[in-house]
């Protein structure tokens, strides 16, 4: 019955997901600004400090109540809020909601290890405390089937408001930039990541093109040939020696991998 449910659940939520209003730059980009609210689902995850809230990780809007972030974005000793329809950080342009979340809405993987990266499970499900207004600038993100691996040199996406370079400044403006998948062949070879990566982490990028610190939680977004949009992976780590180093492309949590625990986590709360 609970698989049927959250089955159930999915589906109804996925129609329409992995549309846009607005399309984004038909060339190839290197971190720069997204076109406003072509990313529907991109969600900037924040946390209170001194009754003010900075952003911290990206996230996606998987339904109109669920945002999907990386586990080692949350602490239960934090307050947050997630910021919908965002843009331009430093101006408030109109679409944004605002919606808090609840303490006890916060749904880390269970084996998520925060001492071991490298070990996986890096995923994480934050509940709204209200359920997003769907529109032009805010959309649900479609996820892929369980299993769906993306072959060498598919062309996605990452999106966010990380550094622009390494301990470099965080940018007002969503960036974006053009990360081809680097498969687990390649990504586990003892000069690139060896075992650092796993079957269910997604490779992506390299030296040029990367994630940075305040990319975390956000999405790897992957076109499907319907038109519309798959996001495939949730940002997870980069190089400790930079997040522009040879051999070493950003690795994602791969979605595919945790599509069981992501119904049964939506359909138990």
């Amino acid at each position: 019955m609970l698989r049927l449910l959250s089955s159930l659940l999915l589906v109804a939520l996925a129609s329409g997901c992995g549309q846009r209003a607005y399309n984004p730059s038909s060339r190839v980009v290197n971190g720069e600004d997204a076109v406003p609210y072509s990313w529907p689902w991109q969600v900037s995850l924040q946390y209170e400090k001194d009754g003010s809230f900075h952003h911290t990780c990206g996230g996606t809007l998987i339904a109109p109540d669920w945002v999907m972030t990386a586990g080692h974005c949350i602490s239960s000793s934090l307050t947050y809020q997630v910021v919908l329809g965002e843009y331009d950080r430093a101006v408030k342009e109109g679409p944004e909601q605002v919606i808090p979340i609840n303490a006890e809405d916060l749904f880390v993987h269970p084996k998520w290890n925060p001492k071991c990266v490298s070990c996986g499970n890096d995923i994480a499900l934050v509940k709204l405390s209200r359920s997003a207004q769907l529109g032009d600038t805010v959309q649900v993100a479609c996820l892929p089937p369980a299993g769906d691996i993306l072959p060498n040199g598919a062309p996605c996406y990452i999106s966010g408001w990380g550094r622009l370079s390494t301990k470099g400044p965080l940018p007002d403006k969503l960036q974006q930039a053009l990360l081809p998948v680097v498969d687990y062949a390649h990504c586990s070879k003892w000069d690139w990541w060896g075992f650092s990566v796993s079957r269910t982490m997604v490779c992506a990028g390299g030296d040029i093109r990367s994630g940075c610190n305040g990319d975390s939680g956000g999405p790897l977004n992957c076109p499907t040939e319907n038109g519309t949009w798959q996001v495939h992976g949730v940002t997870s780590f980069v190089s400790s020696l930079g997040c522009n180093t040879k051999k070493k492309p950003t690795v994602f949590t791969r979605v595919s991998a945790f599509n069981d625990w992501i119904q049964e986590t939506i359909a138990n709360n």
